[in-house]
């Protein structure tokens, strides 16, 4: 059986949406040797699973520079996977990881993933390595436990934005999140997100970030559903659902790869 995978997740069409790797049945693996095939691989992040129950795996992301507590996509592309496979057959997957009990389920065509909500702060001291780095106007400024996240005035600043690659690398979190409402009523709101800090400047598709921005937003539009695009040069589609402490971020995966790794 073929051991790794990579999938394209947030999206219905090759080559779109966030490519994630997957290595499954990796118990053999050292803690090293998954860094050095994230960093072989080169993707945003790579997911190494293993199973240990009935539609129960353990699940650690690797990008190409670190180990992360959380990610999403590779979450729904690992899901997707699984269920290709028929490593899992029922309608929902438990996975085991650094950010405790996580669950994919599947809605016809749609994986939603059940992660937990991250509730971020807005904060009035801009940072230094932002205020020198964004070359659009801010509205806001909020971090959370893993990001920060700047609103700007229009989706056009989203897609203008380049932040400079090394002033946000010294933040004193992963990530930058630039955010702003969308002027399709196909959507919500907009976002691209920025993490050089990992090893990749900029992620196509972002689950863990919507666990952020739909609290945001929450605030902000007074609902708690909401159709997101993020606008990176491949783009990718979420439906997100904000439920107390919890955030279900949903979308579709593409098979693009298979084959095996040796070592």
């Amino acid at each position: 059986m073929d051991n790794f995978y990579i999938a394209d997740a947030f999206t219905n069409k090759p080559f779109y949406g966030n490519p994630a790797g997957i290595y499954v049945e990796s118990g053999g693996l050292s803690d090293t040797e998954m860094q050095q095939i994230a960093s072989e691989v080169k993707l945003s992040e790579t997911a190494f699973l293993d199973q240990i129950g009935d539609c129960c795996f353990s699940i650690r992301w690797f990008t190409p520079k670190a180990e992360v507590d959380l990610c999403g996509h590779a979450t729904l592309a690992s899901a997707h996977i699984l269920w290709e496979l028929a490593a899992a057959d029922k309608a929902q997957i438990h996975f085991t990881s650094k950010s405790g009990d996580l669950f994919a389920r599947k809605e016809g065509a749609i994986i939603y993933l059940d992660f937990p909500a991250e509730f971020p702060s807005e904060i009035t001291d801009l940072p230094k390595e932002i205020a020198a780095s964004l070359d659009v106007p801010v509205l806001s400024v909020s971090k959370s436990r893993l990001d920060y996240i700047v609103e700007t005035d229009s989706q056009k600043s989203v897609v203008k934005a380049q932040p400079d690659q090394t002033m946000i690398s010294h933040l004193d979190r992963r990530r930058l999140i630039i955010t702003s409402k969308s002027f399709s009523p196909n959507y919500d709101f907009v976002s691209r997100c920025f993490y050089p800090k990992l090893g990749v400047y900029e992620d196509p598709v972002t689950g863990s970030a919507h666990c952020q921005l739909a609290p945001y937003w929450a605030d902000k539009m007074g609902k708690t559903s909401f159709k997101a695009i993020q606008l990176s040069s491949r783009q990718g589609q979420l439906s997100v659902r904000l439920n107390k402490d919890r955030c279900e971020i949903g979308g579709q995966a593409v098979t693009v790869l298979s084959g095996n790794l040796l070592k």
